[in-house]
């Protein structure tokens, strides 16, 4: 059960980091003038979320498998 949600979440933490880095862009675009500081923060951004999604979920599901 683990191994699957830990493959899901490694299916899809690269789509939300994708997502995460073009919504990041493209709000920081609108605020600052100098490319590579929006660039640097939404990748930033990005590397946060696939962590965050990469992460939680599997940690959710084994802490939900030991209290059960």
């Amino acid at each position: 059960m683990l191994k699957l949600v830990f493959l899901i979440a490694l299916a899809f933490a690269p789509l939300a980091a994708a997502i995460a880095f073009l919504i990041t862009y493209a709000e920081y675009a609108r605020h600052f003038d100098d490319r590579k500081r929006v660039l640097a923060r939404a990748f930033q951004m990005a590397l946060i979320t696939f962590a965050f999604f990469l992460t939680v979920p599997p940690l959710l599901i084994w802490l939900c498998l030991v209290v059960l």
